[in-house]
């Protein structure tokens, strides 16, 4: 319906045509979804080869404690390999990239500055950058777009909870993040990132 808010997900005739004949890597878990249906599932019954996921903190199912080092797998549902991105390492290697055309980040945040997500993301932009890989970004609106507010980061005390000069609510989607990361400077050697995105249709921060 014209006028509803579409995740760029649900966009797939957006993407689907950059996704034929490559090989896929999802950065995914549970909120990866259209609708109910995990866009993995969603993207497999179409015909996309998805070769790996990279799973972040809580695991690509959504089953570890915050915090918890999760393990490699493979899931059990599809037969994809899992590679953890909160465990062993926290950035996908030359060798995971190996058979990889393309990659997509697909997961929900909500703005907040010690939330994972971005750093999960600024760290698979630098594995794109320095392996000369695209990342697709399917972006979800963010529910406190409207606020920014909190202090911002003194980088002094950067962390695992907190790697960017930016508020504790910072107002951005993902995908906005991701642009600011490249446009700044912030990721790693200041690498920059090739980015495609697919935007959320008729959203706006208020």
């Amino acid at each position: 319906v014209e006028g509803n808010l579409q995740t760029g997900a649900e966009q797939l005739d957006q993407y689907l045509p950059l996704l034929k004949g490559k090989r896929v890597a999802m950065l995914a878990n549970p909120t990866t979804v259209i609708g109910k249906a995990h866009l993995v599932d969603s993207l497999k019954s179409l015909g996309v080869n998805i070769v790996k996921v990279f799973g972040p903190e809580h695991g690509f199912r959504g089953n570890a404690s915050a915090g918890t080092q999760v393990a490699d797998e493979v899931d059990a549902l599809t037969n994809i390999p899992i590679i953890s991105l909160y465990g062993k390492k926290n950035k996908p290697s030359k060798e995971d990239l190996a058979d990889v055309d393309i990659l997509i980040y697909d997961l929900q945040d909500v703005g907040c500055r010690f939330y994972t997500n971005i750093n999960a993301l600024s760290r698979l932009m630098e594995a794109c950058a320095e392996n000369k890989k695209q990342l697709l970004i399917l972006d979800r609106p963010n529910p406190n777009g409207y606020l920014i507010d909190g202090p911002i980061l003194d980088m002094q005390f950067k962390s695992g909870i907190g790697m960017f000069p930016i508020p504790m609510s910072h107002g951005l989607t993902v995908a906005e993040f991701a642009q600011m990361a490249n446009g700044e400077g912030w990721l790693t050697n200041k690498v920059k990132c090739e980015l495609k995105i697919v935007k959320v249709a008729n959203y706006t921060h208020d």
